[in-house]
């Protein structure tokens, strides 16, 4: 079957021009040409998607790997990506497949659906590379799968559309988003975004889906504690149990940093405890930042090495006072 479908979310204008609305770029594309995320492209007047069901990665991992650490802890999700991405990020960990064209194969939404079960895990996550560039197979994907009782994941830049995303929403079971800086020239300089789109993305799924978010923390351009500490302030005021991921920077693609100071990520996880209850560290080793802490009574209730996990939680709940932590298991 060809890879290519007529897309979503898009508006035909003067001399053939088409206007995507899937994300904030809304990208005005000349005929022949495709938008920045090179995925969509415009034939004749008509918008294209060019990746549907092209599979650049695939595998089971653990759900604690994209990372959600309160959803359904040790259970093991079939991960699915293509290529192409919406950001242009420098520090890109993934560029192989979201900057550049990697080798695919196809195969239908059914396929996916059939793997997911056959491999005995809890559903399928759309991941690895920006899944919303992919918005037409991830959307089938997701509808079908929820029919067969899988469940889904997102794991995103969150720089979607208001449409698009109210569309999808009620078939993500649990989402984790980058919430790369507090800073809209970062998102510009680095990203090739802004920064507004990616806070209503994550203020909309909020109360909707299982939420966890995600900071990559970078030498010398997001790692300063006073705009952290915004982050984390903002955290709180839509929930202070949402939990949080801070992850530790290497060098990578365009850029050559020296990676994040351990004692900097340190820094920030005891500031963010300081607002929100459930505070991970992620790309490195850390004695108590991998683990799970009751905040009414700091009893450890999930005990995390590497990827093995130990649930010491009765029905989600706290064994020492019954306080609920999980409301997925």
């Amino acid at each position: 079957m060809s890879k290519n479908k007529e897309a979503e979310f898009y508006e035909k204008k003067e001399n053939n021009n088409i206007q995507c609305k899937l994300c904030p770029h809304n990208c005005l594309i000349k005929e022949g040409e495709s938008g920045i995320c090179r995925i969509r492209k415009n034939k004749e007047g008509t918008l294209y998607t060019e990746n549907y069901g092209e599979i650049s990665s695939i595998g089971v991992d653990p759900i604690e790997k994209k990372p959600l650490y309160h959803f359904h802890p040790s259970k093991g999700i079939l991960s699915i990506g293509t290529y192409g991405c919406n950001f242009k990020c420098l520090f890109c960990q993934n560029y192989t497949i979201s900057q550049k064209d990697p080798p695919t194969t196809y195969h239908t939404s059914e396929e996916i659906i059939k793997q997911a079960k056959n491999r005995n895990t809890i559903g399928i996550a759309y991941t690895y590379s920006e899944p919303m560039v992919w918005y037409e197979y991830v959307y089938e994907t997701a509808v079908k799968a929820h029919e067969e009782g899988l469940k889904n994941v997102l794991v995103s830049n969150g720089y979607l559309n208001p449409n698009p995303l109210e569309k999808l929403t009620p078939y993500i079971d649990a989402a984790n988003i980058d919430l790369k800086s507090f800073n809209n020239e970062f998102y510009k300089k680095l990203c090739g975004g802004t920064l507004q789109p990616v806070l209503d993305t994550i203020s909309y799924l909020y109360g909707k889906t299982h939420l966890e978010l995600t900071t990559l923390i970078i030498t010398g351009h997001n790692d300063k504690l006073k705009e952290l500490e915004e982050i984390f302030k903002w955290i709180k005021n839509l929930s202070p149990d949402i939990p949080l991921h801070l992850s530790r920077y290497f060098p990578n693609y365009k850029m050559d940093d020296p990676p994040t100071d351990l004692k900097k990520m340190e820094e920030a996880y005891q500031l963010a405890k300081k607002y929100l209850n459930y505070v991970y560290l992620g790309n490195m080793r850390s004695d108590k930042g991998q683990n799970t802490y009751c905040p009414n009574c700091h009893t450890e209730v999930i005990t995390r090495q590497y990827f093995n996990t130990e649930n010491h939680l009765f029905d989600g709940n706290c064994p020492e006072c019954g306080k609920e932590i999980l409301k997925n298991y």
